[in-house]
């Protein structure tokens, strides 16, 4: 099965088209193209995402991202005659009339081409800034009804929970259920009990700040670039390596509760008034980003911990962009050595970030358990707030 997907959650415009055959559980996965393009250098001068500005770079990017996916996936032949007829031109440009150039993009591209040999396409719906979401969704129908191909719609967040089953170095992974998953990203923190696959239940989640979220006021409390969340990695792994006694310790919100939620609030704002009107040294700055990640990733694996504990699961699953920060993966690593019956799955550092493959491994396997529910012929929407449901 060949599934194109699209991602435009937040501020990377993606493209991918994998190859998927196997079991839902243990799917084999090639990536045939893929095509991403990152917005964060245009963000940077708002200190954040700027959600009209995405949805306009998405919707600039999207024709050409998709030509080039399909370019490396070997799927675009020539039409000698024109592909699309006047009423399909129509629909198109209805389509996407609040998609500035992007109609006309598309028109150019699909009149060109025949019709790629693609099974289905799998596209974010959510959660996300809705401005962006719809971009990829209107992209997603456009092809639809043009090419007469399903759409199945993507929970984002089960995008990164699903994206540990491609392994590029390994032929397929086996997912042993029950599974815990940790989804650490700059919008969700959340600990989510598996009992099977696509089986969700919420443990615990933050009641207000997430990690990646907290990560970049912090890097924007010490005039740091943004993204601040690497950048704060980065600092703190340096202060690591110096090796001194670091004198800056900050709170450990809700480490004692007795459940799973987080709450990264009262940390942010332990180091707003930590260093208040201070006038941090680069070595300074290291201190407070070290103190900061090491309070972080204590409360993480405490929960996750207790929850371990708790539900005797045979696999721990960690998702989302904050994933990438080496320090917090290793951390995982010693976690699960206490628990020699749990194996951990991670995503690969690329895989962890926002990106087109989750969506469409999540595609396949929709697709594979659920296939009539799955598949949509273009009655959905956007929602920027949408949870995982089962």
């Amino acid at each position: 099965m060949k599934i194109l997907s699209i991602e435009t959650s937040c501020d990377e415009t993606a493209v991918s088209i994998i190859k998927a055959s196997g079991k839902a559980e243990s799917p084999i996965i090639k990536v045939l193209g893929n095509a991403l393009f990152s917005q964060a250098k245009l963000h940077e001068k708002f200190g954040g995402v700027y959600p009209n500005l995405a949805k306009r770079e998405h919707a600039r990017n999207l024709p050409r991202l998709l030509h080039k996916a399909l370019s490396e996936a070997k799927l675009i032949r020539k039409s000698k005659l024109p592909s699309l007829s006047p009423k399909e031109k129509a629909r198109i440009e209805k389509e996407l009339i609040r998609e500035n150039q992007m109609a006309d993009d598309l028109i150019v591209m699909l009149g060109k081409i025949k019709k790629p040999s693609i099974d289905a396409i799998a596209v974010t719906q959510g959660p996300g800034l809705e401005p962006a979401l719809w971009v990829g969704i209107s992209m997603a129908k456009t092809l639809g009804f043009t090419w007469e191909i399903p759409i199945i719609p993507i929970n984002h967040m089960e995008g990164h929970i699903l994206s540990v089953l491609y392994n590029p170095k390994k032929e397929k992974n086996v997912l042993p259920f029950p599974a815990l998953a940790l989804l650490v990203s700059g919008g969700h923190t959340e600990l989510v009990l598996m009992s099977k696959l696509l089986s969700y239940k919420l443990l615990g989640r933050t009641r207000d700040d997430a990690v990646g979220e907290a990560y970049d006021k912090v890097a924007r409390m010490m005039n740091l670039p943004y993204p601040g969340g690497p950048v704060v990695a980065a600092l703190a792994e340096k202060s690591r390596k110096i090796g001194k006694k670091n004198s800056w310790v900050f709170p450990r919100p809700m480490i004692h509760s007795d459940d799973f939620d987080f709450s990264f609030s009262g940390l942010k704002t332990a180091v707003l008034y930590g260093i208040d009107k201070k006038k941090l040294s680069p070595r300074q700055k290291e201190f407070v980003a070290e103190a900061f990640e090491d309070a972080v990733v204590e409360v993480l694996i405490h929960k996750t911990r207790l929850a371990l504990k708790k539900y005797k699961v045979r696999s721990l699953i960690l998702g989302g962009g904050v994933i990438a920060n080496t320090h917090i993966r290793l951390a995982f690593e010693k976690l699960v050595k206490d628990f020699p019956e749990v194996t951990l799955f991670m995503p690969t550092k690329e895989l962890s970030t926002d990106n087109s493959i989750m969506i469409g491994v999540a595609g396949y396997v929709r697709a594979k358990s659920i296939p009539q529910k799955s598949k949509k012929k273009g009655a959905f929407s956007a929602i920027g707030n949408l949870r995982l449901s089962s």
